[in-house]
């Protein structure tokens, strides 16, 4: 992804989440975490943030000069960039960088480098780059962007400035992800088809998992408020009573709260335990 001239233009309505880092701007924090918003707009901030500490003019990004330019184009020789959408962030890669980050930047300002979906952490690696939070490297900044904070190690967030975007008003689940939940809901009135989804090779990771539950939340949250904008949240309300549905929810956290942990889980099992816990 890239920013426009204007970094402002990919973080429309986001203008108070901009407001806190200009503020904090002159004595940066060794990291941030950018959590709420969508993932484009997580990474939209990071790279502003990156502008920021680097623009020529030294106040708020001119988009024009030649720092502004390339850090939007992901080329600016103080920009180290980890995409978790691309898959795990593995442990080998951050190790190659703790020299690099125990360095000066190469130019006057911040070296910056932002870890899109850190989420996607493997534990090692997450260790890892804590142990470089540890000890204070001057002139590097770390950017660490995750749906919601809970998602990252709890050491990482409490060593990190936390700033949160605008959370986006979504009622309706993405399809691949009604896909799982609709069945999840079936299963629990069936008995039928769940486990030919989770037993497939490859089907679950942690991350898919992780979304299946949030995406189980919010057809709860609509069946509860009696929204019931989707299909799946339809059949919820109209087959579970409130206090299965409290039950629903408490079931949810727990497997969120597994899969938040940083002790290796089976992401199919965690599903699987889910969808057994409602005969």
């Amino acid at each position: 992804m890239t920013l426009s001239a204007d970094p402002l233009a990919a973080l429309t309505g986001q203008e108070h989440a901009v407001s806190r880092l200009n503020a904090i701007a002159h004595d940066p924090p060794q990291s941030i975490v950018i959590e709420g918003g969508d993932a484009d707009s997580r990474v939209a901030l990071a790279l502003y943030w990156a502008m920021r500490l680097n623009c020529a003019s030294g106040d708020i990004p001119c988009g024009q000069c030649p720092a502004c330019k390339q850090i939007a184009d992901f080329a600016f020789n103080d920009l180290l960039f980890f995409d978790g959408r691309e898959g795990l962030i593995k442990v080998q890669p951050i190790r190659d960088l703790r020299g690099t980050w125990g360095q000066p930047p190469h130019g006057d300002g911040f070296r910056v480098t932002i870890f899109s979906e850190a989420q996607m952490f493997m534990t090692e690696a997450a260790n890892a780059l804590l142990k470089s939070l540890e000890e204070p490297r001057p002139g590097n900044v770390f950017v660490l962007c995750a749906p919601q904070r809970e998602r990252l190690l709890e050491t990482l967030v409490s060593r990190s400035w936390v700033v949160t975007l605008a959370w986006p008003d979504i009622r309706r689940n993405a399809p691949e992800i009604e896909e799982w939940t609709s069945a999840l809901v079936n299963f629990w009135h069936s008995g039928r088809g769940w486990f030919d989804r989770t037993s497939t090779k490859g089907a679950v990771n942690k991350d898919i998992a992780m979304q299946v539950v949030l995406g189980m939340q919010r057809e709860l949250r609509e069946a509860m408020s009696g929204a019931c904008s989707t299909p799946v949240s339809s059949k919820l309300a109209q087959t579970c009573n409130p206090a299965k549905l409290r039950r629903i929810g408490l079931i949810l956290d727990k497997a969120q709260e597994a899969l938040n942990t940083q002790v290796p889980v089976n992401p199919a099992m965690v599903l699987d335990w889910v969808a057994t816990r409602l005969p």
